[in-house]
């Protein structure tokens, strides 16, 4: 859950910041809009095996079932804040998958 305190945030998000603004820089210079998501996921994962590095010093299985846990709920709490909204705006301009309609009747 990315909901911490204001002053951690405080903290963090100039370095934040500065890192998404070098991603930012660097994708453009591919000059591909994708590019950005091998970015992010090569500084993401440098960034939680540093973390991992210097807290713990070598690998455990708990560790990487945390990591796993954790990457899982960043994906599934980025989903349900913006995909969920972008789906229902999509499904409202261009109409829904006709299909999903006969199943819905068919469990209710």
């Amino acid at each position: 859950m990315p909901y911490i305190a204001p002053k951690d945030r405080k903290k963090f998000d100039p370095i934040i910041d500065e890192l998404a603004d070098k991603i930012v820089a660097e994708a453009k210079e591919y000059n591909y809009d994708g590019a950005f998501a091998g970015l992010i996921n090569y500084a993401c994962t440098r960034l939680t095996l540093k973390v991992i590095k210097l807290l713990f010093g070598k690998m455990r299985y708990w560790m990487i079932a945390t990591v796993v846990g954790t990457f899982n709920n960043i994906a599934e709490e980025f989903y349900r804040r913006v995909g969920i909204p972008y789906e229902e705006k999509q499904i409202k301009q261009s109409g829904d998958v006709d299909l999903y309609k006969e199943y819905e009747d068919e469990i209710k």
